[in-house]
């Protein structure tokens, strides 16, 4: 049994279901914390006990980057963990920071959760991104990728192939549970998003494609709102805010509806696709980040060029019930074979065991690559 503390910034979202698949399997084995910020993290909702949840103040900023900092830095010491595990960019810069200049130190596992370098941003920020990556990785004993895409981008941009490796996402069985949300009309093709309204989630070129065209057999759910700022949509008349849901209910929403919908930008990997696919459920997705390695094209859903949306748009004109239906029993297929939270678990503890084995070394490295 080793002391774990799990470092995350928002919890909000998908890091919250990693996060909780991870806590849940961990729990029986180790002593476990979890430090997060108190902006888009629950207390009701991470299964961690309460005296062993840490929630600091904080804000996206940098004057409260000091702070968090200090937060994380007194937690550590009352804690004296044997592995932190860092989730997401700000939290891993925040943690490796505080070590760049110990000689003592606990094993660092890092997430970023999608690599800031990978972003859609301008050149010379993405140079930057990932110079401070590689420095940070120097007090890094294990970088988790969360896919292939993650893992090969990462060495173009020069960080270490020993310390790296890829771990897919999972989750775990959907509840049993056979009362629908709200009611669909079955002459439709019912479509569903979940995820934030931003940039990074496509959610502009969503609203773009139904707003410029009527599909009129289609209808479009939507579950989750802004996170970080207020926006403004205009919403089509075929689609139904739904906001927030807590994310316990989220399969009842999957199973009312025909297909998931999953647009990004860029993704370092899409939790909401392997969740669909655990409810057999398709998957319209873009041909960004991971999801190509959680979708086959015309198998479990389809793939659509995100520079191109007539694709996706053509997508849509063409579904056809039956056909997703067919789709979704190779989905829940899939999802067993590749994403499913035991799997994912019981590499990170291999992982685990592995750091700790080496720890005489100062920058052990990782114990292979794991798909």
């Amino acid at each position: 049994m080793a002391t774990i503390l799990h470092i995350s910034e928002f919890t909000k979202g998908g890091i919250e279901t990693h996060l909780n698949e991870v806590l849940d399997y961990q729990s029986g084995n180790h002593d476990i914390y979890l430090v997060a910020s108190q902006q888009n993290s629950s207390q009701e909702t991470l299964r961690i006990s309460p005296d062993r949840l840490f929630l600091y103040p904080y804000k996206r900023s940098p004057k409260y980057f000091l702070d968090a900092m200090r937060s994380i830095r007194k937690m550590i010491k009352e804690v004296n963990p044997d592995i932190v595990h860092v989730h997401g960019t700000f939290a891993g810069f925040f943690l490796r920071t505080l070590f760049l200049f110990k000689r003592k130190r606990p094993v660092v596992i890092y997430c970023s959760h999608g690599w800031a370098f990978l972003m859609d941003t301008k050149p010379w920020k993405k140079k930057v991104f990932a110079a401070v990556e590689k420095l940070l990785s120097l007090r890094t004993d294990v970088i988790i990728n969360i896919s292939n895409h993650e893992y090969q981008m990462s060495m173009n941009y020069g960080l270490s192939s020993k310390k790296s490796v890829v771990v897919y996402n999972g989750v775990s069985d959907a509840p049993a549970m056979n009362d629908l949300p709200f009611e669909v009309k079955k002459d439709k093709i019912n479509l569903l998003y979940v995820g934030r309204f931003d940039r990074q989630k496509g959610f502009d070129l969503l609203l773009e494609v139904f707003n410029e065209h009527h599909f009129g057999d289609v209808n479009l759910y939507i579950v989750g709102d802004t996170v970080l700022k207020e926006l403004e949509y205009e919403f089509p008349s075929n689609a139904v805010k739904l906001g927030w849901v807590d994310h316990s209910q989220i399969d009842r929403y999957m199973r009312a509806c025909d297909a998931v919908i999953v647009p990004s930008r860029w993704e370092g990997f899409g939790i909401v696709a392997i969740e669909a696919l655990r409810n057999k459920k398709p998957v319209i997705a873009s041909n960004r980040g991971a999801l190509p390695e959680i979708i086959q094209h015309g198998v479990n859903g389809y793939i659509f060029d995100f520079d191109h949306k007539e694709e996706l748009i053509q997508i849509i004109e063409k579904l056809n019930k039956q056909k997703l239906e067919v789709m979704g029993e190779a989905g829940e297929r899939i999802f067993y074979e590749k994403f499913h939270a035991e799997k994912m678990n019981q590499q990170i503890e291999s992982l685990y065991e592995a750091a700790l084995s080496n720890r005489r070394d100062r920058y052990s490295g990782a114990v292979g690559k794991y798909v």
